[in-house]
């Protein structure tokens, strides 16, 4: 039963970690196929929601559930970041700025997007002769 949790304990944390590489990379990835913009819109609100309000992750209370079922250790108060990120791959004083990091890619690829998406107009066009 042991190894059942242990197993969700892993599937979280690379759940997580696919996560984390999507939110700021998913908007590029829309560039290319447009239609996986509407899977990145709920990531980055959510992520905003994370962050901002400080609501709870659904994957960090399943990891924390799965940890005690398996008799390991619980993750530190600070979570998934704090257990997993901070101090290993972002110095944990710079945590906040891996965040605007992020989130100032999600707002680069939008823009991207957004100028992707717009209209062309050739230069023998109707609308170029007025």
């Amino acid at each position: 039963m042991k190894k059942a949790h242990l197993a969700t304990v892993i599937a979280s944390v690379v759940a997580h970690f696919g996560y984390l590489i999507y939110l700021p990379s998913g908007g590029f990835m829309a560039l290319r196929w447009r239609r996986t913009f509407w899977l990145h819109l709920p990531a980055v609100c959510w992520g905003l929601g994370v962050v901002t309000m400080h609501l709870p992750c659904p994957l960090t209370a399943l990891e924390q559930r799965a940890r005690t079922r398996a008799g390991m250790a619980p993750l530190p108060t600070t979570g998934f970041i704090g257990r997993y990120v901070a101090g290993v791959f972002v110095p944990a004083r710079r945590i906040g700025v891996a965040q605007s990091l992020a989130f100032a890619a999600v707002v680069v690829s939008w823009v991207a997007l957004a100028v992707q998406g717009r209209p062309r107009r050739s230069p023998g066009s109707a609308s170029s002769h007025r």
